[in-house]
């Protein structure tokens, strides 16, 4: 079988942008796991949110395999639904919906937010207006927002905020993903534009080292939560155990934030 002149060109940029990652970001990707900790450990949740493909990176966090309770996925299908490429519910509407200023106090307006919890927006441009006040509505709420975002890509895009800030002005901690101008990481001969995105690689693992290292700081402080484990890994009758364990606790610990007010 024929091998292309470009193949592995891809992921040969990949492993460059998970070195940059993990070298330059270590360090506050820990310290966003320790908040995480910090968080769970008192009984709060972590509020993750984005729009269009940065849902990936919510998604990966929890619910899924290798996941555990104290995180909570915000995703606004109008922003996210992205198979209907045109028609009803297209990536016009898409685009256009997450740019408009007010939803996220819309949004917001569903939850209480308590001071032990945390925000985690993730926007790669880091330049529409949702996603941003999202993470002001947050602060104001007394609570700490982590933005995952390129600071490359965003402080060479126009905000689409009136106030003209970006979500990295917005945050208390800032994990840069890395990722270049435009997001995509090749250039082909005879192409005027480069192929292949790397943001929502650089945003999974992010999620996944945090995933891990709060977990470890979360036993360190004696806290074993409930992981969604297959029954290929500790049989059916365990897994079923763990996916309820884990349901029922994320329950309890959202019962608090969807009434909308305070308890």
């Amino acid at each position: 079988m024929p091998v292309g002149k470009v193949a592995g060109a891809w992921a040969t940029e990949a492993w460059a942008l998970l070195e940059r990652l993990m070298r330059d970001e270590g360090e506050r990707i820990s310290q966003a796991s320790q908040w995480c900790a910090d968080a769970i450990a008192a009984g709060g949740l972590v509020h993750l949110f984005g729009t269009g493909h940065s849902r990936i990176a919510v998604e990966e966090m929890f619910p899924r395999y290798g996941s555990y309770p104290g995180f909570h996925p915000i995703v606004e299908l109008s922003m996210t639904n992205h198979t209907q490429i045109v028609g009803a519910n297209g990536q016009r509407q898409a685009m256009f919906i997450e740019r408009v200023s007010g939803l996220a106090e819309a949004i917001l307006a569903n939850f209480h937010l308590a001071a032990d919890d945390l925000m985690i927006v993730f926007s790669n441009s880091g330049v529409t207006a949702v996603p941003i006040e999202m993470a002001m509505g947050a602060r104001a709420r007394g609570v700490k927002v982590i933005a995952v975002t390129s600071v490359e890509h965003s402080r060479a895009s126009d905000s689409g905020h009136p106030s003209g800030d970006r979500l990295l002005d917005h945050a208390d901690l800032v994990i840069d993903l890395h990722v270049p101008v435009g997001d995509a990481l090749v250039d082909l001969e005879g192409m005027d534009t480069p192929v292949g995105p790397g943001s929502t690689l650089a945003a999974v693992t992010v999620v996944n080292e945090m995933k891990v290292q709060t977990a470890q700081f979360l036993l360190e402080r004696g806290i074993t939560m409930p992981v969604i484990t297959s029954a290929a890994v500790v049989g059916h009758e365990r897994s079923r155990e763990l996916f309820e364990a884990a349901y029922q606790e994320h329950g309890r610990r959202a019962a608090h934030v969807l009434a909308g007010h305070p308890m």
